[in-house]
C-alpha cells in the first residue's frame, strides 16, 4: 500500500513545474537500507516529507538486521545506498574486513550516542563520582570511576564485558576512547587476532543495537555504547544508567554517513546529486526553528517500520535533553544534530579521525604517513558532490547559501582540548602527531605481535 501511495503521489507531482528543471536521472527507483536508530532520521524524513519525490526519486526504505548485512547489501547491489557507520566505507575501502570502494557524499549527523552501565556497576561506580550540591552526580563522568570496579572484577578472576555495535563503529572507538581516557586498556587487534581483546582490561564484543538492553539485563555484558534510543530504553526499563553521552565525550563529534559504492556514484551522478539534495532538505527540516519539527520526527521514528521504540523513549534524546537516571533529565540541546554546525558536510578530518582510531587499536596494523590518511579520506569522503547538491538547492531557493562551507579545504579547525574529555586536542591535518599525543594506543612504529606491543 505504501508503495502504491508513493506511486500515486509521484504521478500527481509530475505535473508540477518543478519537475521541468530536474536533472535527467540515470536511475529513479532506489532501495536504501538502515538500522533501527534515531540517526536514520534524514532518510525517514526525506521519504515522509516528500523530498525524494520532489527529486523524481521512487525510494523504498528497508530496515536491516545488522551492520554487516547492510554493508553486504550495498556492496552486492541489493541496496543502492544506506545509513552507515562512518567507519564502514573507510574500512571497506582500505580492505579491513569486506573489501569494496564505498564513498560518502553526505554525513548524517553529529553526536547521538551514549555509554550505559548496569545498575550493579553504577552502584559500585557512584562512590567514585563527585556530587553536585543537589546530590546528583557531576558530569561528564570519567572512566576513572569505572577503573576500581574493573579491578574488583579482575581480583575475583571475572571478565568485565561491554558491548559495542561493530568493530569499525563509532561506538567501538568512543567506548575505547572513554575507557583509555580513564586509564583502562580496551584491548588491541592484530592481523592474527581480530577479537580486539589483546591486553584488555575491559573485553568489548559486538551486540546489535536493539538487543543491547536485553543483553545487559541478562548479565551477559556489564555496559555498552550505542546510539539512541537504546540508552534511554535502559533508563525506562530501569535496568541501567547512562554515564556519558558522546557530546560530553567529544563535543559535536561526527557520527553516521550515507554510503554508496563508488561505482554507483560514477554511473549515476545525477541520481546521486538528487539523493543528496533530498537528504540535505531533510536535515534542514530536522534542525530548523530550534528543533521545532522534532516532535513530528519522533512520531515518525516511533513507527515500527522505522525505529519502533516508544514515542517517549525517542523523545527523551531527540527533543533537547537526556535522562541519565529516572528524574535526572539534563539539557543537551545538541545531543542530536542533523544540520547545524555543518553536520551534513563530509569533512576529510572526520574520516581521518576514524582512521587514527583504527591505527590506534591495531586494525591498521602498520604505521602510515600523514599523506596516506589524507589520500584515503579523499577517496571516500566526497564534499564536491555535496556542494554540487547544495548549490542546486540554493539556486532553487530551497536553501540559504550562508549555511554551507563553500571555501572549506575539507578539514575542520582543530577541536580544542576543552571539547574532549581527556583534554587532548584533535587536528585532522596531523594524524601521526595526534596519535603520539594519546597516552594509550599504538603510535609511531609500534605493532602488535602475539599478545605484545613491539616497537
Amino acid at each position: 500500500m505504501k508503495n502504491l501511495l508513493l506511486s500515486l503521489a509521484a504521478s500527481t507531482a509530475l505535473v508540477s513545474p518543478a519537475f521541468a528543471e530536474m536533472l535527467e536521472l540515470e536511475k529513479d527507483e532506489l532501495t536504501f537500507g538502515f538500522i533501527k536508530l534515531t540517526d536514520m532520521a534524514p532518510l525517514a524524513v526525506a521519504y515522509e516529507q516528500g523530498y525524494f519525490l520532489d527529486e523524481g526519486l521512487f525510494v523504498t526504505l528497508e530496515a536491516q538486521a545488522n551492520w554487516k548485512v547492510l554493508l553486504d547489501g550495498v556492496i552486492g547491489g541489493q541496496l543502492d545506498g544506506a545509513h552507515m557507520l562512518a567507519g564502514q566505507p573507510l574500512a571497506a575501502t582500505i580492505g579491513y574486513g569486506t573489501e569494496a570502494h564505498i564513498v560518502t557524499p553526505f554525513s548524517m549527523d553529529l553526536n547521538g550516542n551514549g555509554i550505559t552501565v548496569s545498575n550493579e556497576v553504577w552502584e559500585q561506580m557512584r562512590p567514585h563520582i563527585p556530587s553536585l550540591e543537589d546530590g546528583r552526580p557531576q558530569h561528564p563522568i570519567s572512566a576513572s570511576a569505572l577503573k576500581p570496579v574493573v579491578e574488583d572484577f579482575q581480583a575475583r578472576g571475572e571478565p568485565f564485558n561491554m558491548g559495542m555495535v561493530f568493530p569499525v563503529s563509532t561506538h567501538n572507538y568512543e567506548l575505547r576512547y572513554w575507557l583509555a581516557a580513564g586509564g583502562l586498556e580496551p584491548g588491541y587487534y592484530s592481523p592474527e587476532n581480530i577479537s580486539g581483546q589483546i591486553g584488555a582490561d575491559v573485553f568489548l564484543s559486538v551486540t546489535p543495537p536493539p538487543q543491547m538492553p536485553a543483553t545487559l539485563e541478562a548479565g551477559t555484558i556489564h555496559g555498552y555504547c550505542v546510539g539512541e534510543p537504546w540508552n534511554q530504553q535502559a533508563v525506562f526499563k530501569g535496568i541501567g544508567v547512562p554515564v556519558i553521552t558522546d557530546y560530553q565525550l567529544w563535543k559535536n563529534n561526527p557520527e553516521k554517513v550515507f554510503g554508496i559504492t563508488a561505482e554507483f556514484a560514477e554511473e549515476n551522478p545525477n541520481t546521486t546529486q538528487a539523493v543528496v539534495k533530498a537528504l540535505i532538505r531533510a536535515a534542514m527540516w530536522l534542525d530548523e526553528n530550534d528543533n521545532a519539527n522534532r516532535p513530528e520526527a519522533v512520531e515518525t521514528l516511533s513507527r515500527p517500520e522505522y525505529v519502533g521504540a516508544d514515542y517517549d523513549v525517542i523523545a527523551n534524546s531527540m527533543t533537547g535533553f537526556f535522562e541519565f537516571e529516572k528524574g535526572d533529565k539534563r539539557d543537551i540541546p545538541d545531543f542530536n544534530v542533523f544540520f547545524r554546525h555543518n553536520a551534513t558536510y563530509p569533512y576529510y578530518s572526520d574520516a581521518v579521525w576514524y582512521l587514527t582510531q583504527m591505527r590506534r587499536w591495531g586494525q591498521i596494523a602498520e604505521p602510515k604517513p600523514d599523506s596516506w590518511y589524507d589520500e584515503v579520506a579523499k577517496s571516500v569522503y566526497k564534499p564536491e558532490i555535496y556542494l554540487e547538491a547544495a548549490r542546486a538547492l540554493v539556486d532553487e531557493g530551497l536553501a540559504d547559501a550562508a549555511d554551507f562551507p563553500w571555501d572549506s579545504d575539507g578539514y575542520k579547525a582543530a577541536t580544542p582540548a576543552e571539547d574532549i574529555i581527556d583534554g587532548i586536542p584533535y587536528d585532522g591535518r596531523f594524524p601521526n602527531a595526534y596519535l603520539e599525543s594519546l597516552p594509550i594506543g599504538l603510535k609511531g612504529e609500534q605493532v602488535v605481535v602475539g599478545n605484545e606491543i613491539q616497537g
